[in-house]
């Protein structure tokens, strides 16, 4: 039997808004996969608390959702690309492939995000482009902007070359060259056993709705 496939959806989105709505969990099944997936803490239909320190478990809560499979492939995109790195850091031996997209050098900045977190809650200024479309994302009616800030606010467990040097499953690293998360060579190169594809013209927030990610993610977890 194949693995099962956990996804992990990014920031200020959900299971539902981010996997099912681009068919990510139907076209797992059609490939005769099990589909693991679950609202991060602070999104969709998870708990909301306003306190960072509520989201220091985040990787703990993910390994929870597959607590019962001791061999997982998964994919993640952005918030949930590190959360998996981290965990499989840490846990090697669960993973047989994992899918990232959405993170590059991005991943060694290891403090949490003061300036987002305001502009998720607050408000950005008119020019600060970036921080508008996060702020945009957050005032969705589905999410609490005071708790997505708390999530920004969390310092996560750290990233480096030696870290993600632990990782010892063959890994896919997807990243759009639009992205504001790349470049994606620090990652690359920390990876013992990686393969990378870069999409073309697709921004950060595409990737996961880019017909050539979402083939390549296919047909990767199925080599």
């Amino acid at each position: 039997m194949p693995n099962p496939v956990v996804l992990v959806h990014g920031f200020a989105s959900s299971f539902q808004h981010g996997w099912a709505e681009d068919g990510w969990p139907d076209l797992l099944a059609d490939e005769g996969r099990e589909v693991i997936g679950h609202d991060l803490p602070g999104h969709g239909t998870a708990e909301k608390p306003t306190d960072p320190a509520a989201y220091a478990g985040m990787e703990a809560e993910v390994m929870a959702g597959f607590a019962d499979h001791p061999v997982v492939d998964a994919v993640g995109f952005s918030l949930g690309a590190r959360i998996l790195l981290t965990i499989a850091s840490d846990h090697p031996e669960r993973f047989g492939r994992l899918v990232v997209m959405g993170v590059g050098a991005n991943l060694f900045r290891n403090e949490a995000n003061d300036a987002l977190a305001d502009a998720v809650e607050h408000g950005a200024p008119p020019d600060q482009i970036g921080l508008r479309v996060f702020e945009k994302m957050a005032s969705d009616p589905r999410n609490d902007r005071r708790a997505l800030a708390a999530v920004m606010r969390r310092v996560p467990p750290p990233l480096d070359a030696a870290r993600l040097g632990r990782v010892s499953c063959p890994v896919l690293v997807i990243l759009g060259d639009k992205d504001f998360a790349g470049p994606a060579d620090p990652l690359v190169e920390a990876l013992p056993d990686v393969e990378f594809v870069s999409l073309a013209g697709v921004d950060h927030f595409a990737t996961p709705k880019d017909f050539r990610a979402i083939d390549a993610a296919l047909r990767f977890l199925s080599a």
